[in-house]
């Protein structure tokens, strides 16, 4: 060597990681300098360690506040991480060379706003080839580059291109970068006195003219007096490739990472083994994919690169014979392709004696206990809280979710039982900035959630946040925060008086007594502050429903029905008069469903809750609605008690279709709409139809097309399929089917319906009559 050595890279190029290798090889540098940040020196023996696995990245963070982080991030195919493997292979010595992290912590980002729009060294050079794709421009000349007698030349030839884009362009844009060359200017005339000329720098191809340029000792340390500065802390943390495709640390980021990786390790042949992989992965997606769809997919991609005058196929030429041959033209299984595999979900590890904070710490030791391992791939998990280690894996992810780290996002569970939960896992790197924060709560996850639900309690205003912290704590099974909780709880439940704040409360106290019951955690106190706080609904309720405008009137319905279902749910604390809490509640629905100032929406409402819950029968709830229909009612406040009552999911549409009565009441009032209000409460009407299902509209549109069937006798109002007796013709027509459904023979049958209706086979012989109906 006959002067320090600068390969200037791509970061994440593993053309430039191939030819750092090569160059290392042939040089031979007793010390290798890495862009990086110094304070990293120390970490760097880990990387000889088996158990490290990239991609993974030095994660840098300010001890005061986590929050400011940045990540330095290294895969299999970085040439930073080939020249720190071969540099520790070898027994040279191995040293980051940028900032330090603890400056460029303390700076951020505000020295790069404001400025011109920053150059794109490759953008640039892509351009100058004539390259409209600068990622096609760098597999050309660097990624399908084959290996030259002189392993120093490519990296020379990069410099002079550099080197005028810099004379060209200044720092373009990249405000830093000044500091940063010449902090680096400063390390490398270090190591040049330690080691003399046999020193190799690896580094931003952008940088390379800023190190080989000359520059005084002086003008540096200027450049670098006063820089403001903080704690920071390092260590090594898992990466993924689809993170690899984001601007972070380097400033760099590259589109296929997955690709890139198969192109650093195959060892020969990369089209022909990546259509393999192609391969493979269609066929474990049940496609039907042959070896002649192989063979003639990289024939294909062969030709396009000829085709297209690039020297071997790229991603582009390998894309269109995949969707060409494999996929039939179709793009729907290319985006599995990307996502497996051309960006790949490649999750890095890092060993158990990187430096960590106590809370990282305790949360992998949980994990393993609970056999729940982290994975960059997004995968459903079922629970089963009646399991021990199910019931631990909900109390760590809820625990987690309290401390804001989103590593489990909560699902509609499958079932309704209360003892299933359903979440979608998904580990991305930047949890471990979110674990580093939550390390200021506690050393363990559980004491950690409980410090910060204490405090979230005591700094919390909105009873519904109270309400919800209450559920969260349970769910996450924080025995010590709950009383506080509680506390905090019952004083502002007394402090507020407005019904909409004591409504939206009640549904996550009564969750929380459920979920109670079936984890086995004590609620003491919980069921009578939700008591109370369902009395005071009940007293306040009517009044508040009074004269509210269209949107206040729809918001209240939703917190009636919310109520409702909270009261069904809660116990009854020291009540021996058998539901005296519910009993109150069907009182003060009967008076919203009677009262003229209460919006229709409201009373339409709350008849049908009665209705549903056995609390009035159909000829009231008919009666009711006869009397919102009426003609002195205005045409959109019948149209928005009717949306009250038969409206969103509460089966309204079959509760029409089965009840002739209610339909022909809805059928005459709106033929009788005058042509004026029809127009107006058209689109209430079509809102509220539109949410059945299809069978339920296409029903109800076939029994209003046939028209009210011929009436039979006094009070008898029929609708075509609601006969009103029995017919025991229809009745007689099942019986062969249903006898054969249990197992009866012909011959038991053949009394037809008055002997089956009477024998002891069904409970009730009114099923029968219903069939017939």
């Amino acid at each position: 060597m006959t002067g320090p050595l600068l390969l200037g890279v791509r970061h994440h190029g593993p053309g430039s990681a191939r030819a750092v290798r090569a160059a290392l090889e042939a040089a031979r540098p007793r010390a290798v300098l890495i862009e990086g940040p110094p304070e990293g020196d120390a970490l760097l023996a880990l990387a000889a360690d088996e158990a490290m696995r990239p991609p993974v990245a030095l994660l840098a963070h300010v001890v005061d506040d986590p929050g400011r982080a940045a990540f330095w991030p290294m895969a299999e195919f970085s040439p930073e991480w080939v020249a720190i493997r071969w540099g520790l292979e070898h027994g040279a010595q191995v040293r980051f060379i940028d900032l330090p992290a603890s400056h460029s912590l303390a700076v951020g980002e505000e020295a790069e706003e404001g400025g011109e729009p920053r150059v794109d060294p490759i953008g640039a050079l892509a351009e100058a080839a004539g390259y409209d794709d600068p990622e096609r421009w760098w597999e050309d000349v660097v990624e399908h580059r084959d290996a030259v007698a002189d392993p120093r030349a490519p990296f020379a030839a990069l410099g002079e291109a550099m080197a005028v884009l810099r004379e060209t362009y200044g720092d373009g844009g990249h405000t830093r970068d000044v500091v940063r060359e010449a902090f680096m200017r400063q390390q490398l005339r270090a190591a040049a006195r330690e080691f003399g000329e046999e020193v190799a720098v690896v580094c931003g191809a952008w940088h390379v003219p800023a190190l080989a340029g000359k520059f005084t000792v002086a003008a540096d340390r200027a450049l670098l007096k006063g820089l403001p500065r903080v704690k920071a802390e390092l260590t090594w943390v898992p990466w993924t490739h689809r993170r690899l495709a984001r601007r972070s640390g380097y400033g760099a980021g590259i589109d296929s990472p997955g690709w890139y990786g198969h192109l650093f390790s195959a060892p020969d042949r990369p089209i022909e083994r990546w259509m393999t992989k192609v391969a493979g992965l269609l066929r474990e997606e049940d496609h039907q994919v042959s070896s002649a769809h192989v063979i003639e997919a990289v024939r294909l991609a062969g030709t396009l690169a000829a085709m297209r005058g690039r020297p071997l196929p790229g991603l582009a030429e390998t894309t269109d014979a995949v969707r060409a041959v494999m996929c039939e033209g179709s793009d729907v299984p290319l985006g599995l392709i990307r996502e497996r595999l051309i960006v790949g979900e490649v999750l890095g590890e890092v060993p158990d004696a990187a430096p960590a904070v106590p809370l990282q710490r305790d949360l992998v030791r949980t994990q393993r206990g609970l056999r729940l391992k982290p994975e960059a791939l997004e995968r459903e998990l079922e629970l089963d809280l009646r399991k021990e280690t199910d019931a631990g894996r909900s109390r760590l992810l809820h625990r987690l979710r309290l401390l804001g780290i989103g590593w489990g996002e909560r699902l509609r569970a499958r079932s309704t039982g209360t003892f299933r939960e359903s979440w979608r896992l998904r580990w991305e790197p930047e949890l471990s900035v979110r674990v580093a924060e939550a390390g200021v709560w506690g050393t363990t996850v559980l004491a950690a959630a409980t410090a910060k639900a204490e405090s979230q309690a005591a700094e919390a205003t909105a009873l519904g946040d109270i309400t919800a912290l209450a559920e969260r704590c349970l769910l996450a099974e924080l025995p010590d925060a709950l009383p506080v909780v509680m506390r905090a709880l019952a004083d502002r439940a007394a402090l507020d008086t407005d019904v909409a704040h004591l409504a939206q409360a009640l549904p996550a106290l009564a969750r929380t007594l459920r979920y109670g019951d079936v984890r086995g955690t004590t609620t003491a106190g919980l069921a009578e502050v939700a008591a109370g706080l369902a009395e005071r609904i009940c007293v306040g309720l009517p009044p508040a429903c009074a004269a509210l405008d269209a949107d206040g009137a729809a918001e209240m319905r939703t917190h009636l029905d919310a109520v409702h279902t909270a009261i069904g749910l809660l116990p009854e604390p020291g009540d021996t008069g058998g539901g005296r809490l519910r009993e109150r509640w069907a009182t003060v629905l009967a008076r919203l469903a009677s009262r003229d100032t209460v919006p229709g929406i409201i009373r339409g409402r709350a008849v049908r809750l009665l209705l549903d819950d056995g609390r009035i029968e159909s000829e009231d709830a008919a009666r009711h609605m006869g009397l919102a229909l009426s003609p002195g009612t205005p045409p959109a406040d019948a149209a928005a008690w009717i949306e009250g009552f038969v409206g969103g999911a509460s089966g309204g549409g079959m509760l029409l279709v089965h009840d002739e009565r209610l339909l022909g009441l809805v059928d005459g009032w709106l033929t009788g709409v005058a042509p004026d209000a029809f127009t107006d409460v058209l689109p209430l009407l079509r809102r509220t139809f539109a949410a059945y299902e299809a069978g339920v509209r296409r029903t109800l549109g076939e029994l209003v097309r046939r028209g009210p069937a011929p009436r039979t006798g006094a009070g008898d109002t029929a609708v075509p399929g609601f006969g009103a007796g029995l017919d025991a013709a229809r009745a007689d027509a099942v019986l062969p089917l249903t006898a054969l459904l249990l197992g009866r023979s012909d011959s038991q049958d053949s009394d037809g319906l008055d002997s089956f209706a009477g024998s002891g086979d069904l409970d009730d012989s009114n099923y029968l009559a219903g069939v017939g109906n």
